[in-house]
């Protein structure tokens, strides 16, 4: 049975992230990264959307996006899986052999105050989280590499202003590492599809778009004695 298309309201930040299948590496050469990045351009053409931040790792990526109207999110993030999955067999000669992603995209909402800014600070350090460089902004596929080069990468055009200040000191913040309570907050968030903020704006937004189900704590309630 299909499963029923994802409640995706404009006016609402999401982190999105998806992963390759089977844990294959989607992005190995730097053509690889351009061919992404050519589908990016081509999906704003198709859906508008405002990009926040983003990270292009060697098997996944994360997207902070903006949609203005309801529905916007699925058909950018449908049209981009798809047409990237259909050109990335293509140009491997793979074509019929499977899916190159896990499946439908995860998402999360963003509250647009500062926890706008720890998501777009955990994204943009995901390359220096995981080794691959010796500071996030060395890595040229995430928006931090973007706009200090605006100009000269694959994305120029695609970031759209943030809603709240970014700090000033924010190469050398996202250069740090994050505390162990922020990481696992961040992380149950990406497992739970829990959105991210204050707990007023988080009840708010999940009874809003049907998420109740991810702020209840996982396992089976205990039983009562002699039930």
């Amino acid at each position: 049975m299909p499963r029923p298309p994802r409640l995706a309201v404009g006016g609402i930040i999401y982190h999105v992230l998806n992963r390759a299948n089977a844990r294959m590496t989607l992005f190995e050469t730097r053509a690889d990264y351009q061919a992404f990045f050519q589908v990016l351009a081509e999906a704003h053409g198709q859906v508008p959307m405002r990009t926040l931040a983003f990270c292009v790792m060697p098997n996944h990526w994360h997207f902070i996006l903006w949609p203005r109207a309801d529905g916007d999110l699925s058909a950018f993030m449908g049209w981009l899986a798809l047409t990237h999955t259909q050109r990335w067999h293509a140009a491997k000669g793979t074509t019929g052999l499977g899916h190159a992603y896990q499946g439908r995209f995860k998402s999360f909402p963003v509250q647009s105050d500062g926890h706008l800014l720890r998501v777009c600070r955990y994204v943009e350090r995901n390359p220096l989280r995981a080794g691959l460089v010796d500071r996030a902004e060395a890595w040229p596929w995430g928006s931090l590499w973007q706009r200090l080069h605006e100009g000269q990468g694959m994305a120029d055009g695609l970031l759209a202003p943030w809603p709240v200040d970014r700090p000033r000191d924010w190469l050398n913040l996202v250069n740090e590492a994050e505390s162990q309570a922020e990481l696992v907050a961040l992380r149950h968030a990406v497992t739970r599809g829990r959105p991210y903020g204050e707990e007023t704006w988080v009840s708010q937004v999940a009874e809003r778009l049907g998420l109740a189900s991810a702020l209840r704590p996982r396992g089976r309630p205990c039983r009562e004695k002699g039930s």
